[in-house]
């Protein structure tokens, strides 16, 4: 390897370490201590919902399509309110109107105008989440496509019982090691501690896969419970020796 691969990769360790440091500073080494680490997790009930869509359209003028998804989102709006969701808890992801081309000809003309944006509603009711999924696929929205995730909101209370998990199985570690060194395990003289999230996603369903199944078939998420939202813990922890 040339001397100047060697520096890149050196640079790149050493400013891993830094990050690592930066991220849990370093304990020195104390004398008649235990330090372990653990992890922890909970398993909490999801409290929300996030359905996401997108509104899109096509056509010759620009104008056309921003009118044909300012039709979609009014659509959109009537449905959130048939379902008694105000359409003001909706929020906007992001808006794009952009010329398509014809890259076949030379001079690359445009051929038309196509406008997308995104949209996201938190549902806290989810009896309502298969009506609202449905009916957005029954509606006029053009090549949409829609997801739907669930989430924790009220996050604290599973933090606390994740970290208290990791807690205890580092203190179980170290109350194993001191009684096979013939000591006994004091007080914790440190802890730091860190917390995840686990969120999980439902893929995006077509708007043409949604309406596959003809008449008045139930939506795909009857009867089924929403996954569990996983938070986990790792603790880092030093205990006293006697």
């Amino acid at each position: 390897m040339t001397p100047r691969y060697w520096m890149s990769a050196f640079a790149l360790l050493l400013a891993c370490a830094l990050y690592a440091q930066d991220q849990h500073p370093a304990l020195n080494a104390m004398p008649n201590t235990v330090f372990v680490g653990a992890d922890g997790k909970f398993e909490a009930t999801p409290d929300t919902a996030l359905v996401q869509f997108n509104l899109s359209a096509e056509a010759a003028t620009a104008k056309e399509a921003y009118d044909q998804v300012s039709k979609q989102a009014e659509t959109t709006r009537q449905v959130l309110r048939n379902n008694g969701i105000d359409p003001k808890s909706a929020e906007i992801g992001f808006f794009s109107l952009h010329p398509n081309y014809d890259w076949k000809s030379s001079k690359h003309k445009v051929t038309g105008y196509q406008v997308t944006t995104s949209v996201s509603v938190k549902v806290k009711d989810f009896s309502k989440i298969g009506p609202v999924t449905q009916q957005l696929a029954d509606a006029d929205l053009g090549e949409s496509s829609q997801s739907l995730s669930y989430t924790l909101e009220d996050v604290d209370e599973a933090k606390g019982k994740a970290v208290a998990d990791a807690y205890r199985r580092a203190r179980s570690s170290a109350q194993a090691l001191a009684s096979a060194s013939g000591r006994v395990l004091g007080g914790l003289s440190y802890a730091s501690v860190d917390t995840f999230e686990n969120i999980r996603v439902i893929q995006p369903v077509h708007r043409a896969m949604a309406m596959a199944v003809p008449g008045a078939a139930p939506p795909p998420t009857e009867e089924f419970s929403p996954q569990n939202v996983t938070v986990t813990a790792h603790v880092n922890a030093m205990f006293d020796l006697k």
